[in-house]
């Protein structure tokens, strides 16, 4: 019985996706998506989006599987692939949830500002500082409590949301030339190239939908409550980005985008709209960057203590608080990355670093789900369309490395050396045997 009353309703699991997905992105990184690729950044939503189904599939047919990990993809890979790729791979995705949190803090900061008028390059960092400490002792209390806290925040945000799509709605109706205008087709430079490289962006703001993973053994329902879950996260977040996206386009245009991470005041600004306005949005913009970094928080302190469990990280990562079900010193290390990264600079370059590590990851995901089917393994669920679905998967992820900026690349590409050394290294210091394959007959 005790058990039981960890549990989650899928309706609550959805909530926790949601809160990871739209505050990381919508909120944060929608203005950056169109200043790289103008009106076509709505492709790249559209894009990303369906990526993200082909993800979430996958992950649904192998938590149906393993119902009973905490590290998500990474758990998924160390069961399929061994621990060598399990070791790169968690290590890789811990890094980008982690990192994750400062960037998506530092949206918040940005709204915070933006609402009290007060300088941003002077409050916007301490803000998000003091928001990442503070969710790191909501988490303390537990998942269960931290989930449903979010999912309050998520249902005030999506409003939010809704009535910043209702109020350009009606400047276009009120103004149908101005708004017309603004949504132009036309852009300088090659389109696919801005379209990939929005996508980059656009894919942090998708990358939430992992968080539920991380719960699969609290949410009711089992599988199907994990599918359904996953599934309606990312669903309802398509939705509502292009719905946004439009709604943004209407009210400024495309050209006048920067990189920035408050651009939706920017948008309302533009046509001049009401006081009040400002302030209900920039409320929901707050609500929005708390409820995802208290979810990234959670994911990623999760992330390192099963890659600990498996004995691939000292015991120091595997403290776990049985009565809240939480990974302790997990959180605390989490929280740290998070606060370094909020020095590292521009939100663009950040998100891309954090998205190398997450399609690292869901580039193996693909060949775990190969992996178990081959074998023949006993799936309570099977994505549909297979094997073209996870083929397909994996062509879309190359695309996405293709319009990545240089430095992600280079980083990551670095990061992946680093982490094969130091596993060898580790694993020639405990004398461990070699192990010899044929890999051809």
């Amino acid at each position: 019985m005790a058990e039981n009353k960890r549990q989650i309703s899928s309706a609550v699991a959805t909530a926790v996706g949601l809160g990871a997905i739209i505050g990381a992105g919508i909120y944060v990184l929608s203005g950056t998506a169109i200043a790289l690729a103008g009106s076509y950044a709505i492709f790249a939503f559209l894009f990303v989006g369906v990526l993200a189904v082909i993800i979430s599939l996958e992950l649904g047919e192998l938590g149906s599987l393993l119902p009973n990990v905490k590290g998500a993809a990474y758990s998924y890979t160390y069961k399929a692939l061994g621990s060598e790729m399990g070791f790169v791979s968690g290590i890789l995705g811990y890094m980008a949830y982690s990192t994750s949190i400062g960037a998506i803090a530092l949206g918040f900061g940005s709204y915070l500002s933006s609402l009290l008028g007060i300088p941003l390059a002077v409050y916007a960092i301490p803000s998000a500082i003091a928001l990442i400490l503070a969710l790191s002792v909501v988490n303390m209390f537990g998942v269960r409590k931290a989930a449903k806290a979010d999912f309050w925040l998520v249902l005030i945000k999506i409003g939010v949301l809704i009535l910043f799509v209702l109020f350009a709605v009606y400047v276009a109706l009120s103004n149908p030339q101005i708004g017309l205008s603004n949504v132009s087709f036309t852009f300088q430079g090659n389109i696919l190239e801005g379209i990939f490289a929005a996508s980059v962006a656009v894919f942090f703001a998708y990358s939430g939908f992992q968080s539920i993973s991380s719960l699969t053994d609290r949410i009711e329902g089992g599988s199907k409550g994990y599918v359904k879950a996953i599934l309606s996260a990312v669903v309802v977040s398509i939705i509502l980005y292009v719905l946004v996206v439009a709604a943004m386009l209407i009210l400024a245009p495309a050209s006048q985008y920067k990189i920035a991470a408050d651009p939706l005041s920017y948008a309302l600004s533009a046509v001049h709209a009401p006081s009040w306005l400002f302030v209900v949005v920039d409320i929901g913009a707050l609500i929005a960057t708390t409820s995802a970094t208290l979810a990234m928080i959670l994911t990623s302190s999760r992330y390192l203590y099963q890659i600990s469990d498996d004995r691939l990280l000292p015991k120091y990562f595997r403290k776990y608080n049985n009565k809240t079900d939480v990974a302790q010193n997990g959180i605390l290390i989490s929280a740290l990355i998070g606060i370094v990264v909020l020095f590292a600079g521009n939100i663009y370059i950040i998100a891309a670093i954090s998205n190398f590590g997450l399609l690292f990851n869901y580039l193996i995901v693909g060949l775990d789900v190969m992996h178990f089917r081959r074998n023949k393994a006993n799936l309570p669920f099977k994505m549909p369309l297979y094997p073209y679905l996870p083929i397909a998967g994996i062509i879309l992820i190359f695309i996405m490395f293709a319009g990545m900026p240089n430095e992600a690349l280079v980083i990551g590409s670095v990061m992946i050396m680093l982490l094969i050394a130091v596993y060898y290294v580790l694993r020639e210091a405990e004398m461990k045997k070699v192990i010899h394959i044929r890999l051809f007959k």
